[in-house]
């Protein structure tokens, strides 16, 4: 196999090893019947454990791309459809939406994931790199005047935009979420939580990539609610008091809140409050569960599924919702 670990990529090497083997499936230098290299070859030749090798044929072999035979090994198992799954970046909450979406594809389907970590030459360079190799394409966009010439090189029918609604054209198929009013919707379902405190501050860090529709929104909420407010982009100049609640975009300010509430011997949820974006399997037990406004990732990779195992257009967006916990 055509095959080298990238130690510094996000991509697991469990998760590298199956991407692999896809390519190999796409190229056709592996058909069906071929028997793929033992799980102690995989291991000498590229360096890995065999946990991470066993790992990852078992992972082909639950989606029916591979088959074992006792005593003799692992096999192709049938042909196969190949589609590509284009990310921003490998997260927690990904990792959600990216299970979800290969358990609810058909057997025969194969995905290969890539990263484009909001950098134009890297979602160019896969994408162009990607022509004719995929059955479909499922896309995370992002905020560049770039992206929207790429994207029209890529057939309507054979697209599925997801996420975020941004160069999209009426024509394409797409599953979002919202970042405006449904945002907007959370907030005032939040506001008896909100009242506890006498001020409500907006985290958005000069380096998140998270839409800046949100922060409009939250200071329409809070002009409307009547609730004192500000906004802090500036990472360094969160500093948490007593009294006051905080909202954030990204999951590092989190740690940094958690580490100042221990320092300081603030309790979330009493003397403090704390809501952030997007769920993540951990959040409802870390200190007592962080509350959450989120979009379910499990139904929006379902929804990718459904586009690649269907022959119909869609356009649809997933609810976001509150999740009001202790740290509220």
């Amino acid at each position: 196999m055509n095959f080298n670990i990238n130690i510094n990529s996000e991509v697991p090497k469990y998760q590298q090893l199956v991407n692999a083997i896809n390519n190999e499936l796409a190229n056709n230098r592996l058909s069906n019947g071929d028997a793929l290299p033992s799980v102690n070859t995989v291991c000498t030749s590229f360096k890995l454990s065999r946990d991470t090798v066993f790992k990852a044929y078992s992972i082909l072999k639950e989606h029916g791309v591979i088959e074992s035979v006792p005593n003799k090994g692992y096999y192709v198992a049938n042909e196969t459809k190949k589609v590509l799954l284009l990310l921003d970046t490998f997260k927690a909450y990904k990792e959600v939406l990216y299970h979800s979406f290969i358990n609810n594809l058909p057997d025969n389907v194969i995905t290969d994931v890539q990263f484009h970590h909001y950098n134009i030459d890297n979602f160019r360079t896969i994408l162009n790199n990607s022509k004719g190799k995929y059955y479909k394409y499922i896309v995370m966009s992002f905020d560049n005047e770039e992206v929207e010439d790429v994207l029209a090189d890529i057939d309507d029918n054979k697209l599925l935009l997801i996420d975020w609604n941004i160069h999209s054209k009426n024509h394409n198929n797409y599953v979002f979420q919202d970042f405006g009013a449904s945002f907007y919707n959370c907030l005032e379902e939040a506001t008896n939580a909100f009242k506890k405190y006498k001020k409500l501050v907006f985290l958005y860090p000069s380096f998140t990539n998270h839409p800046l529709e949100t922060v409009t929104y939250f200071e329409s909420y809070c002009k409307k609610s009547g609730l004192n407010y500000e906004i802090i982009t500036n990472a360094k100049d969160f500093n948490i008091k007593a009294n006051e609640a905080y909202i954030s975009v990204s999951d590092r300010i989190l740690g940094v809140f958690l580490e100042q509430c221990r320092a300081k011997n603030l309790e979330p949820g009493i003397d403090v409050g704390f809501l952030s974006y997007n769920e993540t399997p951990m959040k409802q037990f870390i200190y007592k569960g962080i509350s959450v406004i989120s979009t379910d990732f499990n139904q929006l990779g379902a929804k990718a599924a459904e586009f690649i195992s269907g022959d119909k257009n869609m356009q649809a967006y997933i609810p976001t919702k509150l999740i009001l916990r202790d740290s509220l």
